[in-house]
């Protein structure tokens, strides 16, 4: 069966772009990775669009460990549609037979979280929600970014968003920066815990003195 990553189920909380031209951000409720895509995607029939998919974690990306699968769904209570997954052998592919054919593929650059798929020639057909979901352990919380892909047939005419688009740019701002806090706080309290968990083991297996240790905790 054509299915997304398996892992225990999670929440998310949804940031909608503003005007349709922000970026939402999928946040889990435990932080331990952020998957960032667009909310929507208005494409126009007969054109190529890149639909964007990136992610943060504190780790970095371990090609042995790592996994990715883009799905398709025609709407949110149809069947999902694997198209797109991560082969540890070959890399990013598409699916074999994959409902798209020739006309997708990867754009994304793994070393930067990048998981972008280029789609060409695009058909009335592709409109749907597409998935993005990533693992990247020791992360142990499986990411997911859902996108609403529409296709028009003609390009809306122009209006003046002036006052929208500075709205969304500073409230953009101001949520990048707090997101990147929250990533950092969190790597910090991460790679703090470790440390503390590996001089217990060292203590217990007489790796460390225990002057040595006493003398740490009363300064």
């Amino acid at each position: 069966h054509l299915i997304p990553l398996h892992s225990s189920e999670n929440y998310f909380l949804r940031i909608k772009k503003i005007n349709s031209t922000l970026p939402t951000i999928s946040l889990g409720l435990q932080l331990s990775m952020d998957v960032i895509v667009p909310s929507y995607i208005n494409a126009l029939n007969g054109t190529t669009v890149i639909i964007p998919c990136t992610f943060t974690s504190c780790y970095k990306i371990d090609l042995t460990k790592f996994a990715m699968n883009w799905t398709y769904q025609e709407s949110l209570n149809s069947t999902e549609e694997k198209f797109m997954t991560y082969d540890k052998k070959k890399g990013m592919q598409p699916v074999p037979l994959n409902r798209f054919g020739d006309r997708v593929e990867f754009s994304g650059t793994l070393d930067k979280n990048d998981l972008s798929i280029k789609l060409t020639d695009v058909q009335l057909e592709d409109e749907g929600i597409y998935n993005c979901y990533v693992r990247n352990p020791p992360d142990r919380i499986q990411g997911h970014g859902v996108i609403k892909f529409s296709v028009v047939t003609e390009l809306p005419p122009p209006r003046d968003s002036t006052i929208a688009v500075a709205i969304g740019a500073s409230v953009g701002g101001a949520l990048a920066l707090l997101i990147l806090s929250m990533v950092v706080v969190k790597c910090l309290r991460r790679h703090r815990k470790q440390e503390l968990i590996s001089e217990e083991k060292m203590e217990e297996e007489g790796k460390l003195e225990p002057e040595a240790v006493a003398e740490e905790g009363t300064k």
